[in-house]
C-alpha cells in the first residue's frame, strides 16, 4: 500500500469534506480521510490497481481540486484570504450604505430603492460569486452544501425584492411591468429584502475570512517547525576545501562543517570540535546541549558556541526534523472518535435544512401568514443553518494543539489518543532511562586515612579509561572533570568479573571487587567495608581500590535518577494518576530510586520479555494504564498499555510502538503531553456542544420567524469563526517547566 497527501481546493464545509471522503473511499483499494481544516486528503492506496492521477480524477468529480503532492510542491504558495479580503471590503462599503437607505427613514429619498439595487447587485453577483459557483458545481453532481443554503438565501432576496421593484407596490409606476403577475393590494409584494441579500453575503464573507485566518494560524505552528530546517551545508571535500551545496543535495557520509550562530544542516555525528547546541526546536528546552566528538546533533539545532565537522548520518525525509512533521501531519489528517458524530450529521445537514425551509415557507402560508413573514422565515432558516462549525470543531482544535505540541516537543500521534489521555488512572514507569538516566555515574568516595580524593581519582580514573565498561566509564569521565588530563598506563589487564590493574605513575593499582584486592593482599578495612555494604543495599555498585599494599578507597558508581523525575512524578499525581515504578533490576535498587522520587508501588526483577504482561495484568486489574519507556524492550509494553508515552532519546522501535513521544526526554514532559492531550479533547468538546448547540437552538427561531435574516446571516457567520478562536487558546498551552 502507498500512502499521499493530496491538496484539495473549493471545500466550503464540512459537507464537501464527506463527498470528497465517499468518492475516494468508492475507489477499489483505497482508503481516505479527508480534513476540512488542513483542506488536505490523506489517502492510502493500492499502488498496482489505483494510479494517483485516478485519485485526482475521483476529487474532481465530485466537484473540487486536487493536484498531486509533486505538483503542490512546485506551486507558489498564495495567500488564501486575498480573494477573500477583496471581495469583503468591496461589498461591505456597497452594503453599507443599502443597509442605512433600507433601515433609517430619515436616509430615504424619492425613489431611493433604485440606488439601493444598484448598489445591492454587484454584492449579489460578484461579492457572493464564489457561493454561486459553487452551489452551481454541486448541483451539477447532485448534492448540495454550505454554499447552497447561502447561494439560495442570498439569490431568494434578491430576486424577490427584483420582483417588488419591476412587478409589486415597491416600484415607480413607469417602471412596473404590466403583467397579470401584479399581486393583490396588501400581498407583502411591497417589501424589498436588498438589506438582506447585501448584508447576508457581506457578513458571510467576514466569517469565512477571518476562519481562513484562523485556520492559516491554527497550521501556522507546524509550518514553522518544517521551515526551521537549514537550507544549505558547507561540505568538506576529501582534499580539505569546501564548497556550498543545498540541503536537500547532502548524502548520508558526507562531512560538513558548522559554525557559530549556522543551523545544523542534517542528522549527524560529530567528528571534530566542542559546542553547545540550541535544540529548543525540536525539544522545547531553552537550555543548550553541550556535544563533543561522538555526540548526536539533529538537523535544524542551531550551533550557538565553537566550530564543529559533523558526519552526516541520515538525510531528507529520514531526519528527526522530517520524521516529527510526519507524525504531526498524520495526526493532524486523523479523525477523533467524537467527530464521526459530526460526520454523520454533516452528511445530511444541508438537504435537511433546505427541507426545513420549504416547509417553514409553507407551513406559515399555510397558516394564513403573509408571503412577506413566511418568505423571511424561510430565508433566516437557510442562513442560519452551519454546518461549517460542525465540521471546524474537531480538526482545528487538533490543529492547533499538535502544532503546539510539537513546538513543546511533545508529539500526539494521532487522534484517537486524546480520549485515551482522559481515561488513563495508572502510569507505569520503566526506571532505566526513563526515571534515571540510563548512564552510570560517580555518586560518593570513600576514603582511607591520608588518601588525596584528586589524587586518588586521577590515577583509578587513568586504569579505568583504558577500560570499555560503563562501570569504568562513569569513574573516568568523574576522573576527568576533577583531575583534569589522565595519565598513560602501562600493563593494563582485565581480570574478568572482577575487575582491573595496571600501573599508573609507576604505581601498580588494582581496581574491583574484593577478591581482587585479595589476591594481592589488599583487604578492606571496617569503614571501607562498610561503605561497600552500605551502597549495594541501596543498589548501587561499589568497587574497590588499592595500591602500595593496602585497599585507600571504595568508589560508588550508580543510574541516577535524572533531575526532573521527582517534580514529574508529583505532576503526574497532580492529574490523578497512579504511578508504578517497573524495572529489571533488584528489589532494593528499585525501592531505592522509588523512595527517591516519591513512587509507593514497585515491581521489579521482570524480565524485558514480561513487562507486557505486568501491563495487561494492571488492565485485568481494571485499570486504564499508561507506560512511558525507552528501550526496544519497552515496546510491547508501549503498544500493551492504553496510552504509550515513549522517551525521545531512546530507540526508534519504543517511539513507534507509542501514542506520545517527548523529544525532550525529560519525564516532566508526560504531564504536560497528557494536560496537552486533555486540553485538546476539552477543547473539541467545547467546540462540538457549541456547534450542536447554535443549530439546535438557532433554526427553530429561525423557523418560527424569530430571526431576521441580516441577524441569521451575522450568527451563521459568527458560529465558524467563534469555534476556530476557542481552539487557537490552546497556542497559549505552557508547559510545566518547573525545576529542569
Amino acid at each position: 500500500m502507498s500512502t499521499t497527501e493530496l491538496p484539495i481546493a473549493g471545500m466550503t464545509c464540512a459537507s464537501c469534506a464527506n463527498r470528497i471522503e465517499k468518492s475516494l473511499n468508492e475507489l477499489d483499494g483505497v482508503t481516505a480521510t479527508v480534513n476540512y481544516a488542513t483542506e488536505r486528503a490523506s489517502v492510502e492506496f493500492d499502488a498496482a490497481t489505483v494510479a494517483p492521477e485516478r485519485l485526482v480524477e475521483a476529487v474532481e468529480a465530485a466537484g473540487y481540486q486536487a493536484v498531486l503532492p509533486s505538483a503542490a510542491e512546485a506551486e507558489e504558495e498564495a495567500d488564501p484570504t486575498a480573494s477573500l479580503r477583496r471581495r469583503l471590503v468591496l461589498s461591505a462599503v456597497l452594503s453599507l450604505p443599502v443597509l442605512l437607505l433600507s433601515m433609517v427613514p430619515a436616509f430615504q429619498f424619492d425613489n431611493w430603492q433604485w440606488l439601493a439595487l444598484n448598489l445591492a447587485t454587484p454584492v449579489v453577483v460578484w461579492g457572493a460569486w464564489p457561493f454561486h459557483q459553487a452551489a452551481w458545481a454541486n448541483l451539477k453532481h447532485g448534492a448540495a452544501t454550505m454554499d447552497t443554503l447561502v447561494s439560495v438565501g442570498v439569490l431568494s432576496a434578491w430576486l424577490w425584492s427584483l420582483y417588488a421593484l419591476f412587478i409589486g407596490d415597491a416600484g415607480m409606476p413607469d417602471m412596473r411591468m404590466t403583467l397579470d403577475l401584479v399581486p393583490e393590494a396588501g400581498s407583502g409584494a411591497d417589501e424589498i429584502y436588498l438589506e438582506t441579500a447585501s448584508v447576508v453575503t457581506t457578513f458571510i464573507l467576514a466569517g469565512r475570512y477571518f476562519e481562513a485566518r484562523a485556520k492559516r494560524r491554527a497550521g501556522a505552528a507546524l509550518r514553522a517547525l518544517l521551515e526551521l530546517g537549514a537550507k544549505e551545508a558547507a561540505v568538506l571535500d576529501p582534499g580539505g576545501g569546501e564548497r556550498r551545496v543545498p540541503v536537500d543535495q547532502l548524502q548520508a557520509g558526507d562531512r560538513f562543517v558548522v559554525r557559530p550562530g549556522e543551523k545544523v544542516a542534517t542528522d549527524g555525528v560529530v567528528e571534530e570540535g566542542s559546542s553547545a547546541l540550541d535544540m529548543s526546536m525540536l525539544t522545547g528546552e531553552s537550555i543548550p546541549v553541550e556535544v563533543a566528538p561522538g555526540d548526536e546533533v539533529a538537523g535544524g539545532t542551531v550551533n550557538a558556541g565553537g566550530r564543529l565537522v559533523v558526519r552526516a548520518t541520515r538525510v531528507g525525509a529520514d531526519t528527526a526534523l522530517a520524521q516529527i512533521g510526519r507524525l504531526v501531519t498524520e495526526a493532524q489528517t486523523g479523525k477523533a472518535p467524537v467527530q464521526r458524530l459530526a460526520d454523520r450529521v454533516s452528511g445530511v445537514f444541508v438537504p435537511v435544512v433546505i427541507g426545513l425551509a420549504v416547509a417553514t415557507l409553507g407551513f406559515w402560508l399555510g397558516t394564513g401568514e403573509s408571503a412577506t413573514f413566511a418568505f423571511t422565515a424561510a430565508v433566516a432558516v437557510l442562513i442560519i443553518a452551519c454546518p461549517c462549525a460542525l465540521g471546524l470543531a474537531t480538526p482545528t482544535a487538533l490543529l492547533v494543539g499538535t502544532g503546539r505540541g510539537a513546538q513543546l516537543g511533545l508529539l500526539i500521534k494521532g487522534p484517537e489518543v486524546l480520549e485515551s489521555t482522559r481515561r488513563a488512572d495508572t502510569i507505569v514507569l520503566d526506571k532505566t532511562g526513563t526515571v534515571t538516566t540510563g548512564r552510570m555515574a560517580l555518586v560518593e568516595v570513600v576514603l582511607a586515612d591520608g588518601v588525596d580524593r584528586v589524587e586518588l581519582l586521577r590515577l583509578a580514573g587513568a586504569l579505568e579509561n583504558a577500560s570499555e565498561h560503563p562501570v569504568a566509564r562513569a569513574i573516568a569521565a568523574a576522573a576527568a572533570d576533577e583531575a583534569g588530563t589522565l595519565p598513560a598506563v602501562e600493563a593494563f589487564g582485565n581480570r574478568e568479573g572482577l575487575g582491573v590493574e595496571g600501573v599508573v605513575d609507576g604505581r601498580a593499582i588494582v581496581i574491583g571487587r574484593p577478591a581482587l584486592l585479595a589476591d594481592w593482599a589488599m583487604y578492606l578495612p571496617p569503614a571501607l567495608e562498610d561503605a561497600r555494604t552500605r551502597a549495594e543495599a541501596r543498589g548501587q555498585t561499589a568497587v574497590a581500590v588499592g595500591w602500595d599494599g593496602r585497599a585507600v578507597a571504595v568508589i560508588v558508581v550508580a543510574d541516577t535518577v535524572k533531575p526532573s523525575s521527582a517534580g514529574a512524578v508529583a505532576s503526574l499525581r497532580a492529574l490523578g494518576l497512579r504511578p508504578v515504578l517497573l524495572t529489571g533490576d533488584n528489589e532494593a535498587t528499585a525501592r531505592a530510586v522509588a523512595a527517591e522520587v516519591g513512587i509507593d508501588e514497585v515491581i521489579a526483577e521482570v524480565l524485558p520479555a514480561d513487562k507486557a504482561a505486568v501491563v495487561r495484568g494492571l488492565q485485568d486489574e481494571g485499570r486504564v494504564v499508561a507506560m512511558a519507556g525507552d528501550g526496544v524492550n519497552d515496546a510491547p509494553a508501549l503498544a500493551q498499555a492504553d496510552l504509550g508515552l515513549a522517551i525521545g532519546t531512546g530507540t526508534d522501535v519504543a517511539i513507534e510502538a507509542s501514542d506520545l513521544t517527548l523529544v525532550s526526554g525529560d519525564l516532566r514532559a508526560a504531564g504536560d503531553a497528557i494536560r496537552l492531550s486533555r486540553a485538546t479533547l476539552r477543547t473539541i468538546r467545547e467546540n462540538l456542544a457549541w456547534a450542536f448547540g447554535y443549530n439546535v437552538a438557532a433554526l427553530p427561531l429561525a423557523a418560527a420567524g424569530l430571526l431576521n435574516p441580516v441577524i441569521a446571516g451575522a450568527a451563521m457567520a459568527l458560529s465558524s469563526v467563534s469555534v476556530v478562536a476557542n481552539a487557537l487558546r490552546l497556542r497559549r498551552f505552557q508547559a510545566d517547566r518547573g525545576e529542569r
